[in-house]
C-alpha cells in the first residue's frame, strides 16, 4: 500500500470515467503508455488486476477488487485535495492562531490590530484568552501579551513603555504634571499587588512617596469610581484609561451628576513595558503568526505618538 501514489490513483479514477486507457491519457495530457504503466505499478501494490481489458475499442471493466479500490482512492484524493487547500491557506496567512491578552491591551491594541488582520484575512480563526497576572506562561499560545518578560523560554518583542499617570478630582491636586512626593500620603485606590503593581508601589515609595492604599481592584472602571466617590486618586498606565481620556480637555469625564476626573502626568516618569511573547521559531514557521507579531508593532508605534511625553 505504501508504492500507491497519487498519480496512479488519478490515472484510475480517469480510465473508469472515460472507459478506455487511450480517453483517459487524453483528459490528463499523459501518453497511453504511462497510463498503462501507472495502472500496472498499482496492481502490482494491490497485488491484483483493476480493470478487466477487453481489447480493441470496447470499454475496459473495473474489477471487484478495483471497485474496493476506486471507492477508497476517491476518498484518498478528496482528503488530499483538502490537504493541500489547508497548506495553501496556511501559506496565505490564514488558519488559526491562540492569543493570550491582559486587560488593557484588550482594551486599546488589540481591537486595532484585530480589525487590521480580519481585514487582510477574513478566513483566519482567532483564539484570544486572558493571561494569569501572577503566573503567565505560554503555553499552547502562539502569542502572549504581557507587561514584562515572563519564564518561559520564549522570543518577544518590546512593544512600548506604557507611562503611568496619576488620576484625581479636580481640587485634589494642582494643574500640570505633579511630582511623586505630592502623592506621599494621599489616600489611593489601586491594582491588586500583582504583576507590575508591586514595582510601581516600589517606584514611588524610592521617589518619596508612600500613598495609603485604601481599596484594590482589578477593575480599572471600579478604580476610576472609587476616585469619583472621593475614596482616593488612582495611578494607572496610560493604556488603561487612554481610551476614556477627553483629547481636548484630558479630563475623563463622569456620568451624569458626578464630577469629571483630573489626569496628571508624573514627574519623573514611571512606565510599564509592555510586551508580546511567542514560542522560538514560530514566527517563520506561521505567516499568520508573522503578520500579527507585525500589526501588534505597527499599531503600539502608532499609539506610542499619542501617549505622554516621558519627563526625567
Amino acid at each position: 500500500m505504501a508504492e500507491i501514489d497519487i498519480r496512479q490513483l488519478t490515472t484510475m479514477i480517469a480510465i473508469a470515467e472515460e472507459g478506455t486507457f487511450s480517453r483517459a491519457a487524453n483528459r490528463l495530457g499523459y501518453t497511453q503508455s504511462s497510463v498503462s504503466q501507472h495502472i500496472a505499478a498499482l496492481e502490482k501494490a494491490v497485488g491484483g488486476s483493476v480493470f478487466d481489458r477487453p481489447g480493441g475499442p470496447r470499454p475496459v471493466r473495473i474489477t471487484p477488487l478495483g471497485a474496493v479500490v476506486l471507492e477508497q482512492g476517491r476518498e484518498l484524493l478528496s482528503k488530499a485535495e483538502a490537504l493541500a487547500h489547508a497548506v495553501d491557506r496556511f501559506k496565505a496567512g490564514d488558519g488559526r492562531i491562540d492569543v493570550g491578552t491582559l486587560q488593557s491591551v484588550s482594551n486599546v491594541i488589540l481591537p486595532t490590530m484585530l480589525r487590521r488582520l480580519r481585514d487582510e484575512h477574513p478566513h483566519c480563526e482567532i483564539r484570544l484568552s486572558e493571561a494569569e497576572p501572577d503566573d503567565a506562561q505560554i503555553g499552547e499560545l502562539d502569542l502572549l501579551f504581557y507587561d514584562g518578560p515572563i519564564s518561559d523560554d520564549t522570543e518577544s518583542v518590546l512593544l512600548m513603555a506604557d507611562p503611568y499617570l496619576v488620576v484625581a478630582l479636580p481640587a485634589e491636586l494642582p494643574d500640570g504634571p505633579v511630582s511623586a512626593r505630592m502623592l506621599d500620603g494621599k489616600a489611593m485606590v489601586a491594582w491588586p499587588a500583582t504583576c507590575d503593581q508591586p514595582k510601581l508601589e516600589q517606584s514611588l515609595a524610592a521617589a518619596g512617596a508612600q500613598p495609603h492604599i485604601v481599596f484594590r481592584s482589578a477593575g480599572n472602571e471600579t478604580m476610576l469610581s472609587m476616585v469619583r466617590a472621593g475614596m482616593g486618586l488612582a495611578v494607572l498606565p496610560w493604556l488603561a484609561i487612554h481610551p476614556v481620556v477627553c483629547r481636548s480637555c484630558g479630563a475623563i469625564h463622569g456620568p451624569e451628576g458626578w464630577p469629571d476626573l483630573r489626569v496628571h502626568e508624573l514627574a519623573p516618569t514611571l512606565t510599564r513595558e509592555i510586551y508580546l511573547h511567542w514560542p522560538p521559531g514560530r514566527r517563520g514557521q506561521s505567516p499568520l503568526v508573522a503578520r500579527t507579531i507585525e500589526l501588534a508593532v505597527e499599531v503600539s508605534r502608532e499609539l506610542i505618538q499619542l501617549a505622554p511625553p516621558v519627563r526625567t
